[in-house]
C-alpha cells in the first residue's frame, strides 16, 4: 500500500472516530466533521459521508437502547390493540417522541440543505459552539424530577423545537435536546433516554431520504474502503462515547463540555 493510500485511510479513520465520539456527547458532530475536514483538506461533496457515518452512530444507539426500544414497541402495541392500562405510559412516551420529531422533520425537509450550505463555514461552527457552551452551562447544575411517566405534550414540543435548532452546523443535536429536556424538568436518566430515542427516527428518516444522494455520489464508489473504515470506527466510538456520557450525566459533570466548546469555539474563530 502506497503512503498516499495509507494516509487517506488514516484520515477517514479519524473522521469516523470524530463522528462517533462527538455524536452522542453535546459538542456537535457536524461541527467537528467540518473542522476536521478543513484540517485534513478533504473536500465536502454533498452530505453522503456524514449520513453514512451517522448511520453507524444510529446502529450503536440501537444496541445500547435495544431493551427500551423493545419494551416501547411491545407495550405500545399492547395498549393500541389490547388497551392494557399498564402499557399506557409507554404508549404515551412513543406519542411524545413522534410529536418531538415533527419540528426537525419539517425544517430538515424544507430548509436542511440550504441551512447546511449557508452555515457550513468554520467561523459559523466556532460561533455555534460558543452558543452550545452557553446552553450547557445554563443547565449544568439542574436536577429535574420528571420521569418517563410524568412527561407532557408541552415537554415534547419544547424538546422537539430545541432539536430542530440543531439543523445548524455546530449546534449539538444531543446537546440541544438534553438541555431542553432538563429545562422542562426531566431527571438525567429520562432526559438522556428521551434525547437518544428521539435521535433514532430523526437519523433514520434522514438516512432514508438521502439514500439517492449516497448512491449518486461518485465519492461513495471511489472511496468505498475509507467509508467502510470510517463506518466501523464511528459505530465503535459512538457506543463507548454514549456509555461515557451516561456516566457523566449521572455524576453531573456537564460543565466540562461547556468548557470544551468555549475553547474549541474560540480556537476555530481565531485560526480556521
Amino acid at each position: 500500500m502506497e503512503a498516499a493510500e495509507l494516509w487517506l485511510l488514516l484520515k477517514y479513520l479519524v473522521l469516523g472516530l470524530v463522528q462517533g465520539i462527538t455524536e452522542p456527547i453535546p459538542i456537535s458532530s457536524s461541527g467537528h466533521l467540518i473542522i476536521f475536514r478543513e484540517l485534513f483538506g478533504i473536500e465536502a461533496r454533498g452530505l453522503s459521508f456524514e449520513i453514512f457515518v451517522n448511520f453507524a452512530s444510529l446502529l450503536a444507539v440501537f444496541v445500547i437502547y435495544r431493551e427500551d426500544i423493545l419494551r416501547l414497541v411491545t407495550n405500545g402495541f399492547r395498549y393500541l390493540v389490547k388497551k392494557e392500562k399498564a402499557a399506557k405510559n409507554d404508549f404515551q412516551f412513543i406519542i411524545y417522541l413522534i410529536v418531538a420529531t415533527i419540528p426537525v422533520g419539517i425544517i430538515g425537509v424544507l430548509f436542511g440543505d440550504s441551512i447546511g450550505e449557508a452555515l457550513s463555514g468554520t467561523k459559523t461552527v466556532g460561533v455555534t459552539l460558543l452558543i452550545t457552551a452557553i446552553a450547557i452551562w445554563i443547565i449544568r447544575n439542574r436536577r429535574g424530577r420528571k420521569k418517563d411517566s410524568a412527561l407532557t405534550m408541552k415537554d415534547a414540543v419544547i424538546v422537539g423545537l430545541a432539536q430542530a435548532v440543531a439543523v445548524t452546523p455546530g449546534i449539538s443535536r444531543s446537546g440541544a435536546s438534553i438541555v431542553a429536556s432538563m429545562l422542562v424538568g426531566m431527571n438525567q436518566e429520562t432526559a438522556l433516554r428521551f434525547s437518544f430515542l428521539l435521535y433514532i427516527p430523526v437519523s433514520l428518516g434522514t438516512g432514508i431520504l438521502e439514500i439517492p444522494e449516497i448512491i449518486s455520489d461518485p465519492g461513495f464508489n471511489e472511496l468505498m474502503i475509507p467509508y467502510i473504515i470510517a463506518f466501523i470506527a464511528s459505530f465503535i466510538a459512538t457506543y463507548f462515547a454514549l456509555k461515557w456520557l451516561m456516566n457523566i450525566m449521572e455524576k453531573g459533570n456537564l460543565k466540562y463540555f461547556a468548557y470544551y466548546c468555549v475553547i474549541v469555539g474560540f480556537l476555530v474563530i481565531s485560526f480556521l
